[in-house]
């Protein structure tokens, strides 16, 4: 700022120049000039000539006078007027320099609000901006893409617990011990700056009350187990809720769970309950398999045993009706052929009975009566009588009442295989 001024008076501070801070009179009156080579012996300048040519300059340019005795050459610079033009040139350069001050750089992401003796103005893009100088304005910047973290329940560390932040009542009166953080971004740098007061300790506030009203809606089950997602989701949307009322200029991006559990001084006792509970589940599992398996299988075999009777009922009346129907033309023919119809009937229920029979007995004209057995009968009777002898050796001496009812069913096996009475022909004639 002062090169122009001092350019414009004429004055040259260049140390190359062999005449700096020498005056026109000092030329006029050299007394050491080397009259062989007509130059001046150089040396180092003199400061009173310095000063001097500084203010007959000055003094040239304000308007200064000239007077005798003043100096060398008569001249006498007038300082009062070199007072004013000093004046006046420093109130230039503060000037310049106090509306420099008003520029300032906003970085990519960020965004600037100014504010008129402390009353918001406007906001200012990123990039080279300028403003009035403070103190008729000022300004702040505000990075806005900036993710901001909240963190409740812990500091750094989820092992660094801040229990007077992480304890919270569930709906069935129970303690659980929770951290969480709470992650957010600026939506408006305004509110951010005017709307509220120490912003990012309001934030966690927040974030804490919000947190401790979704879980007192809940039980401790659904927290720690069942769906800690929606717990994080209920409490995201409460959040926004309560900053978008306090304008508060923060959009909520994230809120994460980090650990939730009961209380450390009941941890080994809840860990029982859980347990207990977890045996409860099994068995009724298990109970409820098992019902599944027997229910539908004796539905089944109800059902079954509905379709055998019912099978049975219709054969029965079927065979019924059948027999009866039999029975009309059998009294139909015995009618039209009483000998015939009778002797039919008794060689058919003799076939019947014999069919059932181990004996067989022939009749013969000379009467003498043959007896026949089958072999396969004999060997059926041999091998009943075999294992009766089994049952009666195993049998314990003392004639406990399970041998005995073992060596009873082995004697009824006996007499059921042994052959019937033989019954003479003569008796069937005589009946």
């Amino acid at each position: 700022m002062l090169a122009p001024i001092l350019k414009r008076i004429g004055l040259k501070f260049s140390i190359n120049d062999p005449r700096w801070g020498r005056g026109s009179q000092d030329d006029n009156q050299n007394q050491n000039q080397n009259p062989q080579d007509g130059r001046r012996p150089e040396g180092p300048p003199d400061l009173d000539e310095l000063w001097r040519d500084f203010n007959q300059r000055l003094s040239r340019l304000f308007g200064g006078k000239k007077g005798g005795g003043g100096g060398p050459g008569g001249f006498r610079p007038d300082m009062g007027n070199a007072g004013y033009g000093i004046f006046g040139i420093a109130a230039v350069v503060v000037l310049a320099l106090w509306l420099l001050s008003g520029f300032f750089i906003v970085q990519e992401g960020q965004t600037g609000v100014v504010m008129t003796f402390g009353k918001y103005s406007h906001k200012a893009p990123a990039g080279f901006n300028w403003r009035w100088p403070t103190p008729i304005q000022t300004h702040e910047v505000v990075n806005v893409s900036q993710v901001r973290t909240a963190e409740v329940g812990y500091r750094g560390s989820v092992r660094n617990k801040q229990t007077s932040e992480s304890l919270m009542l569930t709906e069935d009166e129970n303690i659980i011990d929770i951290q969480f953080a709470v992650q957010y971004t600026l939506s408006d740098a305004e509110k951010w700056i005017f709307s509220n007061r120490e912003q990012e300790e309001m934030v966690k506030q927040v974030a804490e009350s919000a947190l401790r009203e979704v879980v007192g809606r809940n039980k401790m089950d659904f927290v720690l187990y069942e769906d800690r997602a929606k717990v994080a989701f209920d409490a995201k949307k409460l959040m926004q809720a309560i900053l978008d009322r306090y304008n508060a200029g923060v959009l909520i991006t994230n809120v994460a769970t980090l650990g939730v559990q009961p209380p450390e001084q009941v941890q080994s006792a809840f860990d029982d309950a859980v347990k207990a509970g977890q045996d409860r589940e099994r068995q009724k599992n298990e109970g409820q398999a098992y019902a599944n398996d027997v229910i539908p299988r004796a539905r089944g075999a109800g059902e079954r045993l509905l379709q055998e009777a019912e099978a049975y009922r219709a054969r029965v009346q079927e065979t019924a009706q059948g027999d009866a129907s039999r029975f009309k033309l059998v009294v139909t023919e015995y009618q039209k052929a009483p000998a015939v119809t009778r002797d039919r009937m008794y060689l058919e229920t003799m076939q019947q009975i014999f069919s059932n029979t181990g004996k067989v007995m022939i009749d013969a004209k000379s009467g003498n009566n043959l007896l026949y057995l089958p072999l396969d009968k004999l060997i059926a009777h041999t091998a009943s009588q075999e294992a009766a002898t089994a049952a009666r050796n195993a049998a314990a001496p003392t004639g406990s009442a399970a041998g005995s009812s073992e060596a009873a069913q082995a004697l009824e096996a006996e007499r059921a295989t042994r052959p019937s009475d033989v019954r003479s022909s003569r008796d069937r004639e005589g009946r």
